[in-house]
């Protein structure tokens, strides 16, 4: 190879290297000017949305840009999801650890085999319409958060499609038992859930579960039942306004409301899911004969005495009444 021939290979080398960097700096200066003209379009809207006129009767059609749907997507995807996610993994942590350090609370003075009636058929009809919903309502609601990143990966497209098309059926449909067993209960119990002054006593001494020995009076509901009842009534009333106002868009609220009802739905549901998990402990491995009251309805007596002796006092003279 000749040096003419050399000469011309690193002039064309020099020149396609002028070529790529003449191309590629208007590019990224295109670039740059169209972030700080949208920049600029923002900051200008100042919240107002830009819309245009439609010959359609829909008019939200015509709204061409709406800036707070940006925050609220920013707010939704950011904390709302990382701190609803970290709730639910430090509430199952905390609960884990909780079982490993104190362990089961079992019923002190042992079971007598003498029972006495807690909730009545209709009672735990109410109980269980509820859970059973919300387990569902729970799962399919999560997965709409968390599902594509941790239930994606592992059952595959295809399966995690149906689970999903599954769960946005069951979610709308089941919400309607829901409320109606939530209101069942709110109707049975809410005389039983006033607090007053023995609940503090009963919070002072931590319920007695976390040292033994401690058996703190107790109504037929305690303060931390109680706790759970205004919880869930609460919560569930959040739950079934902002979830409605979803399932049927735009027919008492405009865009910012839908957006205001998707955070609303959101942060209260994870905050009830992190709730009834601690329910769910307590009333089945957390405590010792604490399941049988919603699964038969009868209770031990030692138990009733240990964990909720005014109502057991009462119920015990109420029955020797009758006699």
């Amino acid at each position: 190879m000749n040096l003419f021939n050399m000469r011309n290979i690193w002039a064309a080398l020099a020149l396609g290297v002028l070529l790529s960097v003449g191309s590629i700096a208007p590019a990224a200066a295109q670039q740059a000017t169209q972030q700080a003209d949208e920049a600029a379009l923002l900051q200008q809207l100042k919240g107002a949305p830009v819309a245009g006129r439609v010959s359609i009767p829909d008019a939200k059609s015509g709204v061409l840009i709406q800036p707070q749907g940006r925050e609220w997507r920013q707010t939704l995807e950011g904390p709302v999801k990382s701190v609803g996610g970290w709730l639910l993994v430090l509430t199952v942590v905390a609960l884990a650890a909780f079982l490993a350090i104190r362990g089961r609370i079992k019923v002190e003075h042992g079971m007598s085999g003498r029972t006495i009636e807690r909730f009545k058929g209709v009672e735990r009809f109410a109980h269980w319409l509820t859970a059973i919903c919300f387990v569902i309502l729970g799962i399919s609601g999560l997965n709409i958060s968390f599902g594509k990143t941790l239930l994606l990966p592992v059952i595959g497209p295809e399966a995690f499609t149906a689970f999903s098309a599954f769960g946005k059926l069951s979610h709308n449909f089941l919400s309607f038992p829901f409320v109606l067993g939530v209101f069942l209960m709110a109707v049975m119990w809410i005389a039983h859930n006033i607090p007053n002054a023995i609940d503090v006593e009963w919070i002072k001494q931590g319920g007695g579960i976390f040292k033994k020995g401690v058996h703190p009076p107790a109504g037929k509901f305690n303060a931390g039942q109680k706790l759970i009842f205004w919880s869930v009534v609460i919560g569930s009333l959040a739950l079934a306004v902002s979830g409605y106002i979803l399932m049927f868009p735009f027919y008492v609220t405009d865009i910012a409301g839908m957006q205001l009802a998707q955070l609303v739905h959101a942060i209260a549901g994870i905050v009830m899911v992190a709730v009834i998990l601690g329910h769910i402990y307590i009333g089945t491995i957390g405590m010792e004969g604490a399941f049988d009251a919603m699964g038969t309805g009868q209770v031990d007596t030692n138990w009733a005495k240990e964990h909720h002796s005014l109502w057991a006092r009462d119920v015990t003279t109420r029955g020797a009444g009758d006699d």
